[in-house]
């Protein structure tokens, strides 16, 4: 008997991490059915940054130039004592990414409706359905059947589909109804945000500021579409009540030199911190993405851009088991994948929270601003995207290729076209060569299992040579032969996602 599904996956949850995940879906293919309880966009902005490694995502899905329009470049982060000394700071080098610049400021509802936009653009294969929340799931070996309940009516509706993304933030319903527990600690400490609107300049407006202080650490940070943003710790006795009506949240802003003159308090809120991560990711035909997953503290910038990096990677994945060019078993990757990344970002902005705070020992201050060593890495807040474990064969090391994101610069092909690369390799497998056809690098068994998985082989020439094949692309702008070269090899196997997948030198071929 033929089983009939409403849509091939469900999105329970429409915040940033759903549209990703509808998009990508999408875009390869896939049907989707988005349930999401709130009817508007939530109006306060939670996050405030994106950077190359998600515009990148964006440019995938077809979504970064109306992204563009929503954002503003950032210039700098910056730590600093309210006596005015600096304690560090990070420029921003050029993205490897072909993004420019590597970070952005935003402004979260109005780039959260731009991307809706986009998604709206693809009719019914995006079905949202506002208004309504899962109430239960119930899954099966072929699929899931869902329970949605209209806020409204009270009217329940039963959806049958494939599979499950559970989108719906750190109080998700989907990860109680999967029997998953949220392991980890919520601080004491309640913050308060407060959004404004500008009314003049004022110096370095645009430097991402950290205010360090065991008291009163402030973030200070330009959101884009000329809004600005404070937030801070009350201090014990304080609490939500000293803070009701704007005139008892405008001292807080003139402590920081910010007058009437300066901003317009539009909006704030309350909350606190949470280094919280699900025990699973996936339970059968359902997994969690985004904050459903994880929960991380602010000083990364990085919880909602990883909510949508889980998305866009468990995307591709589901799309390609679903399109029959992936096994099933492939699913097992995202987790071994993601939870590694949210990790990472979790710890990360652990440790700016106790640079913010002030919690470093005397050693740590001391290295802090000891000038860094000749050649050393990029500091891991900007540092290009790595993955730590997954779909990869060969070694993850510094030395190592694999698992690193290959750059993108202008490229050419073969008929005279000429653009940034992922806009010319395609949303599939790629084999790429250094002024080598890589398919005749490998074994006709090699060969074959690239083959299925619909892999391209293209070699990489410079634009003082002659191309020699149908599938070849000019390094334009010198980037990819010096960065193959860095790691001593001549051919790499990137994936959908552009992790390099494998290398010559570990062995071409596909990753088990």
């Amino acid at each position: 008997m033929t089983q009939q599904f409403d849509a091939d996956v469900a999105i329970v949850g429409y915040g940033p991490t759903g549209v990703i995940a509808a998009l990508t879906l999408a875009k390869h293919g896939i049907s989707s059915v988005a349930f999401e309880r709130h009817r508007d966009i939530y109006p306060r902005a939670r996050a405030v940054t994106v950077n190359d490694w998600t515009m990148r995502i964006f440019q995938n899905l077809g979504v970064d130039e109306p992204v563009l329009k929503q954002i503003d470049p950032q210039r700098a982060l910056r730590w600093m004592r309210y006596d005015g000394t600096e304690i560090m700071r990070i420029e921003h080098p050029p993205s490897t990414l072909g993004i420019k610049p590597r970070f952005f400021n935003i402004y979260q509802p109005t780039m959260e409706a731009a991307l809706r936009e986009c998604a709206a653009r693809y009719g019914r294969e995006i079905d949202v359905r506002y208004g309504q929340e899962v109430v239960s799931l119930e899954q099966d070996d072929d699929g899931v059947t869902l329970t949605s309940r209209d806020a409204a009516t009270g009217e329940t509706l039963s959806t049958r589909v494939r599979y499950v993304i559970g989108c719906d933030g750190g109080s998700s319903a989907t990860r109680g109804m999967m029997g998953v527990k949220l392991l980890g600690d919520t601080l004491d400490v309640q913050w308060i945000v407060i959004d404004c609107r500008v009314k003049r300049w004022w110096p370095d407006r645009n430097l991402l500021t950290f205010w360090s202080d065991k008291e009163r650490p402030v973030v200070d940070i330009a959101l884009s579409g000329g809004n600005h943003r404070w937030e801070l710790p009350l201090k014990p006795g304080e609490s939500e009540a000293d803070f009701q009506t704007h005139e008892q949240v405008w001292p807080l802003l003139k402590a920081l030199g910010v007058s009437e003159a300066d901003v317009e308090i539009h909006q704030y809120a309350f909350y606190r911190h949470h280094t919280r991560m699900a025990d699973q990711w996936r339970v059968g035909r359902v997994f969690l993405a985004g904050d459903a997953a994880h929960l991380m503290p602010p000083w990364a910038g990085a919880g909602m851009q990883t909510g949508m990096r889980d998305a866009f990677d468990l995307g591709w994945k589901l799309a390609g088991v679903l399109n029959k060019t992936l096994p099933e078993h492939f699913l097992d990757t995202y987790e071994t994948e993601r939870r590694p990344n949210a990790t990472f970002y979790t710890q990360l902005a652990v440790q700016l929270g106790r640079i913010i705070k002030q919690e470093l020992s005397e050693e740590e201050q001391a290295a802090l601003h000891a000038p860094p060593p000749e050649n050393a890495p990029e500091s891991p807040l900007i540092a290009p995207p790595v993955l730590a474990a997954g779909w990869l064969r060969g070694p993850l090391a510094d030395a190592s290729i694999v698992g690193r994101m290959v750059p993108q610069p202008v490229v050419g092909d073969n008929r005279g076209a000429m653009a940034r690369l992922d806009d010319l390799l395609g949303d599939g497998f790629v084999l790429l060569g250094d002024d080598i056809d890589p398919a005749t690098l490998l074994t006709p068994q090699e060969k074959a299992a690239w083959d299925k998985l619909g892999a391209r082989y293209i070699a990489l020439r410079q634009q003082d040579e002659h191309t020699q094949g149908p599938d070849e692309f000019i390094d334009l702008d010198g980037v990819l032969r010096p960065w193959l070269r860095k790691y001593g090899v001549r051919a790499v196997a990137l994936r959908p996602d552009r992790f390099v997948a494998a290398a010559d030198v570990s062995g071409l071929a596909v990753p088990a």
